[in-house]
């Protein structure tokens, strides 16, 4: 019976060119869309401190909204709801750790700083972006998801699946806080703490990846009953799905690690740069040191003894 009944939820078509849409996140993609770009242009009068939003910002914002439109409907969500899990950990990827960072770099200070005016909300944000919480928050509810009574109760009930992308995208969002935090009020660690942060963050991601692709037996029913729309099984799926959290996850933080080596050595390197010119490291002068042989300094005196080089060469 409980077979039958979950054939029963499954559909049996996909299409790669149908983008299905559904009101109950589109709506709140649409607020949530409208309510940047509307604080970001018209309504930017009323946040105090508030500055024209650079295009840099704009784009990386833009990309974040469009790729969770593309992560959680259309083709993805459709193949991650009904037939393979490993569209599913792409969906989990492209949410939890590629989307909050675009969303954050994009998000000026001032258009969060009114937030902290809720009673209670400051001290809350506070105790929630402290990197301890933000790695046992995000990692706790990432595992705790993919046990197989949680994950199958979440494919067979809707609200419960939303609820989880929710908790999911939320987490990702308070992850990335001391990385990525747009308010210094919350402020971002140092530097090499961001590093050794964003380390430790995938650990606990790799062993649960490791743990579903080496597993010797199917662990989520729902994909098990789904229909084969595919020539994979659902074992070979599940240990594909593994993979992807394994090694496009690890590959994302890794990343991230560069950029956050590359942005903090950048004004050592410049005063490298500048002090190896003879310049002082706040100027914007060229000292040149004249060459120690006179007759190869400028002019004829440099081209004869570049061909008398080439002569006797």
């Amino acid at each position: 019976m409980q077979t039958f009944a979950a054939i029963l939820l499954h559909t049996e078509t996909f299409s790669w060119s149908e983008f299905r849409i559904y009101p109950s996140f589109f709506v709140g993609w649409l607020l949530f869309a409208a309510a940047y770009y509307g604080f970001a242009g018209p309504l930017r009068r009323f946040f105090p401190g508030s500055a024209r939003v650079p295009a840099a910002k704009l784009a990386s914002f833009t990309a974040g909204v469009l790729l969770m439109l593309g992560a959680l409907q259309g083709p993805l969500h459709e193949l991650s709801d009904y037939f393979l899990f490993s569209a599913h950990m792409v969906q989990h990827l492209a949410v939890m750790l590629v989307m909050p960072p675009l969303l954050l770099y994009g998000t000026p200070d001032w258009m969060v700083r009114p937030l902290l005016r809720i009673p209670g909300f400051r001290t809350a944000a506070a105790w929630l972006t402290l990197p301890l919480v933000a790695f046992l928050l995000n990692n706790g509810i990432f595992t705790a998801w993919h046990f197989p009574g949680p994950y199958d109760l979440m494919m067979r009930n809707h609200d419960v699946h939303v609820a989880m992308h929710l908790m999911i995208m939320t987490s990702g969002i308070i992850m990335w806080w001391p990385v990525m935090s747009p308010l210094p009020e919350l402020p971002r660690i140092a530097p090499p703490l961001q590093m050794l942060y964003l380390f430790i963050l995938g650990v606990p991601m790799m062993v649960v990846a490791a743990l579903i692709t080496f597993s010797d037996a199917a662990l989520y029913e729902w994909y098990v009953e789904a229909p084969r729309i595919f020539p994979v099984s659902a074992l070979d799926d599940q240990r594909l799905g593994g993979v992807i959290m394994w090694v496009p996850g690890a590959l994302v933080l890794w990343l991230a690690i560069s950029l956050v080596y590359f942005r903090w050595t950048r004004p050592e390197m410049r005063e490298d740069e500048a002090s190896f010119r003879g310049a002082e490291p706040g100027g914007t002068g060229v000292v040149i040191t004249p060459l120690p042989f006179p007759e190869m300094e400028s002019g004829p005196g440099l081209w004869s003894t570049v061909k008398g080089k080439l002569k006797k060469a």
